[in-house]
Parts: C-alpha cells; structure tokens; sequence
C-alpha cells in the first residue's frame, strides 16, 4: 500500500514537469515562462524525492533507480539552466 501512495507522488509530480513546461512555451510574458520552469524544477526535485524514498524503502532496485534517477538529474540540470538564464534575460 505503501508503495502505491508514493508511486502515486511520482506520477503525480513526474507528469506536471511536462505539464509545466509545455504551459511554459506558451508563456504570456518572460516573467510567466520563467515561473512555469520554475515550477517545472520544483516538481522535478519532488521527483528525486519520492524515487529516493522508493529505493530506500526497498521498492525499486538499484538498477531501477541508477536509471531513472540519471534521467531525472539531467532533467534537473537542465530546468536550472533554463531558470538561471531567463533570470538574466529579464
């Protein structure tokens, strides 16, 4: 049952990246591009959050999360990179 609640979370958190991204590209301002990634970042590190607890609590593999974790960092970077410099082009 556990795992069921905090697969939830992920699924939850894991979809609203691209959800908020995709809002982000129809952005009505700079301000409001900027805000959609960052909300997109924020949901990103939920993310890392319920996998970790998943892989602590013995759920998923190490294998499965050396994965999905590698994927999810790089989207991390990524996001923060896209924040970082819309700040300056603002």
């Amino acid at each position: 049952m556990k795992e069921y609640v905090m697969s939830k979370q992920i699924l939850r958190c894991g979809t609203s990246i691209g959800a908020n991204v995709k809002e982000a590209l129809r952005g009505q301002s700079k301000a409001d591009f900027r805000a959609k990634m960052n909300i997109a970042l924020k949901e990103a590190s939920e993310t890392e959050y319920w996998l970790e607890l998943l892989h602590e609590s013995d759920y998923i593999s190490e294998e499965q999360f050396q994965s999905i974790i590698a994927d999810n960092i790089e989207i991390i970077k990524i996001l923060t990179s896209i924040v970082k410099n819309s700040d300056n082009n603002i």
